[in-house]
């Protein structure tokens, strides 16, 4: 495979990742698949069928990818997925702009499967809450796509499902790059998939002028 774009952090592909996915391996599978909720991305019909069939399809590969497998379904999606190891709360602190069918929401899931790695590691238990402030998303949706992970934010869920720099991070729906970034803001390494190209254009191009900071994780 010819890699889209790569540097020594960070690799993007374009393409399916039902056709790229089953030759890679990794420490850790972190990505935001479709919601099956009309949204309008560039090359993907975002319909409630065309999710269960991606469902169906793309969740054996990232199960073989990698030990540890960490996605944010959405609500309403919980449970079109297999029975998750656990659900992770992705809380937000101050939220209170987003309303759900029970009031304000203000928390996320992210199904894990596979063991903690903290405590397959013997690094002691960890809260399985991520705490963060409310999302501002709009400079992320400036990037040109509809639904970008804070990126704040997403660096502190990594480090939950990822104890140690240098492991690799796969994200087969990496749309405009938010795992990329927080891989290599951490110091890890990533590999990203993504159907559209032009998604994958702004994630190089983002990947390219990211700043490394280590010493600003938290």
């Amino acid at each position: 495979m010819t890699p889209y774009y790569q540097d020594d952090h960070v690799t993007i592909y374009h393409g399916d990742c039902r056709e790229i996915l089953p030759g890679l391996r990794g420490d850790v599978v972190l990505t935001d698949p479709p919601y099956g909720i009309g949204l309008g991305y560039d090359q993907y019909q975002d319909s409630a069928d065309n999710l269960e069939a991606l469902i169906a399809d793309v969740m054996p590969l990232m199960l073989a990818a990698a030990p540890v497998v960490a996605l944010t379904p959405g609500i309403d999606n919980i449970w079109r997925y297999p029975p998750a190891k656990w659900v992770l709360c992705w809380y937000m602190s101050n939220a209170c702009a987003t309303t759900g069918r029970w009031g304000f929401n203000q928390w996320q899931p992210l199904l894990v499967y596979g063991t903690d790695p903290f405590l397959r590691r013997q690094m002691g238990r960890r809260p399985d809450v991520v705490i963060t402030p409310a999302p501002n998303n709009g400079s992320d949706k400036r990037r040109g796509h509809p639904c970008p992970k804070p990126i704040e934010a997403w660096r502190k869920i990594l480090m939950r499902v990822s104890p140690a720099e240098g492991e690799l991070i796969m994200d087969p729906f990496m749309g405009s790059g938010s795992t990329l970034d927080a891989a290599k803001y951490t110091g890890r390494k990533a590999i990203g998939i993504e159907l559209s190209e032009r998604y994958c254009e702004i994630a190089a191009e983002r990947c390219a002028q990211e700043v490394l900071d280590f010493g600003g994780a938290a």
